[in-house]
C-alpha cells in the first residue's frame, strides 16, 4: 500500500481534482440555468431548454477533462463505478482502485463545499439544491432502472470505442456526447448521476439523502453488466488499458508504459 501511495500519489490527486472540477462546473451551470433569479434562466423558459444547455456544458466539461493533461495521465475515471469496473476487468490494481475511489469522493465533496461558499444562497436555493441527483416523479423503481441503463450504455461504449485502434482517440467525445444526451433527456427520471461520488458530494452539502442507495448500487451494476457483455463478445484480451484516453506522452500506472495502443 505504501509503495503504491508513494509511487502513484500524483495520479490519485489528479483523479480527485478532475471530479472536483466537474462538480464545480455542475454547481455553476445548474445555478446559472436553474436559479430563479438568474437572467439566463429567465431567458430560457421551460425545463427542457435549460437541461439541454446544462447537458451541453457538462458534456463539454467531461470532454475537456478527459483530454486534459491530468485526464490523460490519470485516465479520467472520475467515478468509483468506472474504477471498480476496470478493477473487475483486471486493469487496475487493488490499492490503486482504493486510492482512486477515496480521491474521487474527497475531491467531489470538497468541490461542492467550495461552491457552496462561493455561491451561498444561490446554490442552496431549493430550485438548485446543490445540484443534487434524486429520483424524478416516476418513482424509485424507474430511477433505479434508468441509472442501470445509462451506466450500462456508457461503459459498453467506453469499452468498445477505447479498444478499437482507429477509434480509441474519440472515446472522450463519445462519453461527453452521452453525458449531454443523458442530462438533457434522462435527468427527469433519476437526476442523471451515474456516479456515487458525484451524488454523495451534493447530498452531503444539501443534507438530502433521498434514495441515495440507488446511486451506490445501480451505476456499478450497470457498468459491471456492460463489462460482462464485452467479455462475452470480445474477450478479456481485447481490453487495452483502464484509461479513457491513452496518450503516449503521459505515464500510465495501469499498463506501466507509455506505448500507444498496438
Amino acid at each position: 500500500m505504501l509503495s503504491k501511495l508513494l509511487k502513484n500519489w500524483p495520479e490519485y490527486l489528479m483523479e480527485g481534482g478532475l471530479l472536483g472540477i466537474f462538480m464545480l462546473s455542475a454547481c455553476f451551470f445548474t445555478a446559472l440555468l436553474v436559479y430563479p433569479g438568474s437572467p439566463v434562466a429567465s431567458a430560457l423558459p421551460g425545463a427542457l431548454p435549460r437541461r439541454v444547455f446544462i447537458g451541453l456544458a457538462m458534456g463539454l466539461t467531461a470532454v475537456f477533462l478527459i483530454y486534459s493533461p491530468w485526464g490523460q495521465r490519470s485516465g479520467a475515471h472520475m467515478n468509483p463505478a468506472v474504477t471498480l469496473t476496470f478493477l473487475r476487468l483486471g486493469k487496475v490494481a487493488k490499492w490503486d482502485a482504493l486510492f482512486y475511489i477515496l480521491a474521487q469522493f474527497i475531491g467531489g465533496a470538497l468541490a461542492v463545499l467550495l461552491a457552496s461558499i462561493a455561491f451561498r444562497a444561490v446554490l442552496s436555493d431549493p430550485a438548485v439544491s446543490y445540484a443534487t441527483t434524486t429520483p424524478g416523479p416516476y418513482g424509485v423503481a424507474v430511477a433505479f432502472v434508468a441509472e442501470l441503463g445509462i451506466t450500462f450504455i456508457l461503459m459498453l461504449v467506453i469499452l468498445l470505442v477505447s479498444n478499437i485502434e482507429r477509434a480509441a482517440h474519440f472515446t472522450g467525445l463519445f462519453a461527453g456526447l452521452l453525458i449531454m444526451v443523458y442530462v438533457s433527456f434522462e435527468a427527469p427520471l433519476s437526476g442523471m448521476s451515474m456516479n456515487p461520488a458525484r451524488t454523495l458530494a451534493s447530498a452531503v452539502a444539501a443534507l438530502d439523502w433521498t434514495a441515495i442507495w440507488i446511486y451506490f448500487v445501480a451505476p456499478p451494476m450497470g457498468m459491471f453488466l456492460a463489462a460482462e457483455v464485452y467479455l462475452l463478445v470480445r474477450g478479456k484480451e481485447k481490453i487495452f488499458c483502464a484509461k479513457l484516453h491513452h496518450s503516449k506522452h503521459h505515464r500510465c500506472i495501469f499498463c506501466e508504459h507509455r506505448q500507444a495502443q498496438p
